[in-house]
């Protein structure tokens, strides 16, 4: 089965070259790596990575991010993040997108809090125009504005990162209810990234479920997608990256053929079709 990792962050030793913004999150020395993850996917037989810009450590500074994603065209790709209040980023967009190996774009909201904001509508234009999938990481309280861009746009390639940050809780059900409305739009995708995030409990996290099969039911297969959230050590640490392939290859009691599409068609449909072919699996994946 061809498995994708939609949902991962990477960090550099080297301070001195790609230096981090003060106060950075970050993972634990030695861990969150570009050899870690290599070493974890290959064990997990996870053949294409998706390594989204850890914004968290570095900001708006895409270059190791881009330079990775480079160096390793045959089995990683980048999701860029660029400050929509800056004028430039979408020539930036552009530019990654040409011979960088960068086949996404993570919005945030503007500096004034919107995310149907000006700048947000033209990442949004020039991703459309490159055909970049757009990657948007918002919290609930965000809903509407998502629905109006989503409304304008149609025909972009939308991403749900972590489905509004559901989680167990007192908002379980208001979020839940929210992130089922939004299916709505043919054009989104759920990512189902929150399940460990999300839960209360140890793995298998039965208390998150319920909401994963919902989602699946009202997005359908084809328009949901897996991501480890690795370092799992920083953003999942009640889980490993193997447990994580494992909850949804064996714990959430998924048919064959809609794990084969949360897995890897849909990321593959996505990021990677029609005009990149995956490259062939390497020794000890596939």
């Amino acid at each position: 089965m061809l498995i994708i990792d939609g949902h991962a962050h990477i960090y550099s030793d080297d301070e001195r070259v790609y230096p981090a913004i003060a106060r950075p999150l970050r993972p634990r020395s030695g861990t969150g790596t570009v050899a870690q993850l290599d070493r974890q996917r290959k064990a997990a037989l996870v053949r294409h990575v998706l390594v989204i810009q850890a914004t968290t450590c570095y900001g708006w500074d895409n270059r190791f991010l881009v330079d990775t994603a480079r160096a390793n065209p045959d089995w990683m790709a980048g999701i860029c993040t660029l400050d929509p209040d800056n004028p430039h980023s979408p020539a930036l967009l552009e530019e990654y997108a040409q011979g960088h190996n960068i086949r996404g774009l993570r919005i945030y909201q503007a500096a004034d809090g919107r995310l149907d904001h000006p700048g947000v509508d033209r990442l949004w234009n020039a991703a459309r125009r490159l055909g970049i999938v757009v990657n948007v990481r918002v919290n609930r309280d965000k809903t509407a504005e998502l629905a109006a861009l989503l409304g304008r746009s149609p025909d972009l390639k939308v991403v749900l990162d972590h489905c509004l940050y559901l989680a167990a809780g007192p908002e379980y059900e208001t979020i839940l209810k929210d992130v089922l409305e939004l299916a709505r739009h043919t054009n989104l995708h759920a990512k189902l990234s929150f399940v460990p995030t999300g839960s209360n409990g140890p793995y298998p996290f039965e208390d998150m479920h319920d909401a994963c099969r919902r989602i699946i039911r009202a997005y359908g297969p084809a328009r949901c997608l897996w991501g480890s959230a690795f370092p799992c050590e920083l953003f999942c640490p009640k889980t490993t990256y193997a447990q994580h392939v494992r909850l949804f290859t064996h714990e959430l009691g998924l048919d064959a053929h809609v794990q084969e599409s949360i897995l890897g068609k849909t990321a593959r449909h996505l990021y990677f079709e029609p005009n990149t072919i995956l490259p062939a699996p390497t020794k000890g994946t596939r």
